[in-house]
């Protein structure tokens, strides 16, 4: 049985589809991509299948969720997203957000990720403390994946490699660096960086480098490296059920 999603009336559907053009010129001016994939699985990433709270509901433009250890620079994304959002009051925060995430994965060279519009926005943030830990391994992973999210073992790996965008910032968690050669574009190098073992200049998180060690995650991973298309099909249909938890439930 295929979800249910709400109906959205054809104002909405222009709305979504003229921000749409919006944040792909704020992307491509600012360089701002891997910004704007974070603050979309940031978002999302908080939802919980046992209670039924958080995920992607628009509550980042909380400065309290901002203000989460995980979220450190996420205040910027909010304040450039902002003036877009002004343009378009009929949308909520919650599509608004995950519109711009998967258009930064559009506008990097990725795959079209389907989106759903409909969300509605949540009145206030999840507690602290539901993203994954970079510094922890495969338990934690699915742990956090598949027992409070709700998503399965492939997810976890196909979101993995949305590292292929973006680096690191010592300031905001720590770690330093790129995961790949070209952080402005997607596309499989994150896994076939990953099977090559450390590089100077390139960044791991033990938390990536777990999937080396794990008898499921590991297949996936030389699957990926070996097939961009197999990776791209995946990542878009993983990409869109975390853009979608607690949402439109089947």
């Amino acid at each position: 049985m295929g979800k249910c999603y709400p109906t959205v009336s054809e104002e909405y559907k222009t709305a979504i589809d003229k921000a749409r053009r919006k944040l792909r010129g704020l992307i491509a001016e600012k360089n701002c991509a891997p910004l704007m994939l974070r603050i979309a699985w940031h978002s999302a990433g908080t939802y919980d299948t046992k209670t039924k709270t958080g995920g992607p509901f628009g509550t980042m433009r909380c400065p309290a969720e901002q203000a989460h250890g995980a979220n450190n620079g996420l205040d910027i994304a909010v304040r450039l997203l902002e003036p877009i959002k002004q343009q378009f009051p009929i949308l909520s925060y919650a599509d608004f957000y995950q519109l711009a995430g998967v258009v930064a994965v559009e506008i990097t060279g990725g795959p079209d990720v389907p989106f759903h519009p409909g969300r509605k926005d949540a009145p206030e943030p999840p507690p602290e403390g539901r993203l994954p830990d970079a510094t922890k391994g495969c338990d934690h992973l699915r742990d956090v994946f598949c027992k409070t999210m709700g998503l399965s073992d492939k997810d976890i790996v196909t979101l993995s490699g949305g590292h292929t965008l973006g680096r690191c910032h010592k300031e905001r968690s720590g770690f330093e660096g790129p995961w790949t050669p070209n952080p402005l574009i997607f596309d499989n190098s994150y896994f076939t960086v990953l099977l090559g073992g450390d590089q100077e200049g390139l960044l791991m998180l033990p938390s990536d480098k777990a999937l080396l060690d794990d008898p499921v995650f590991r297949p996936l991973v030389e699957k990926y490296a070996a097939d961009e298309d197999a990776f791209f099909a995946d990542y878009a249909e993983s990409h869109m059920k975390l853009s979608e938890l607690g949402f439109a439930e089947a």
